[in-house]
């Protein structure tokens, strides 16, 4: 038994040492919009900010923890465009199809409202979750491109059934 905790002790930290992390910031354009109760909106172009963490777990798959200020919302035909700033954590799998350079992203995304000029068309939730498709190219090894489809699965309003939606083009830059 002792031998056998010795092996699988010595297994793991060979595969904790094999893995990488690295860190790097990145931002971009949001195109969003909300979906739901009879609301009349169009894209609202606006941006995202933030930080993230790669962590190569094997060759061709990596986890990428983010933090990110992303300012959303949509564009309302009577001409009150509405905002809904997040802190958003998405949290992806990314999964290389070629060595290191093209990558395909996936997984749930953590929203916190930090501000909204709603007014009275309805009342906003403070918390959105959301899920995240999308695709990665790594340009160069410390300069990437990505772009992401982010659909909610929550609802953003207290007092309508509309969810957030957004499509995010950017660049990332690894340190």
């Amino acid at each position: 038994m002792k031998k056998l905790c010795i092996i699988g002790l010595l297994a793991f930290s060979s595969f904790i040492q094999a893995q990488t992390l690295d860190f790097g910031v990145k931002g971009g354009a949001n195109f969003s919009n909300v979906n739901g109760d009879n609301i009349e909106s169009s894209i609202r172009t606006s941006f995202y900010v933030g930080a993230f963490a790669e962590v190569s777990l094997f060759e061709n798959l990596s986890i990428q923890p983010e933090v990110l200020y992303s300012s959303q919302g949509a564009s309302v035909d009577s001409g009150d465009d509405f905002n809904l700033d997040y802190i958003n954590v998405p949290i992806l799998a990314k999964f290389y199809l070629t060595s290191k350079t093209f990558s395909i992203e996936v997984g749930p995304q953590f929203g916190l409202l930090v501000n909204d000029n709603v007014e009275n068309q309805f009342e906003t939730e403070t918390f959105d979750f959301s899920a995240i498709a999308g695709l990665g190219y790594n340009i160069t090894d410390n300069i990437s491109a990505h772009a992401r489809y982010v659909f909610g699965l929550t609802e953003a309003s207290k007092t309508a059934e509309i969810t957030n939606t957004t499509i995010q083009v950017g660049l990332g830059y690894k340190f």
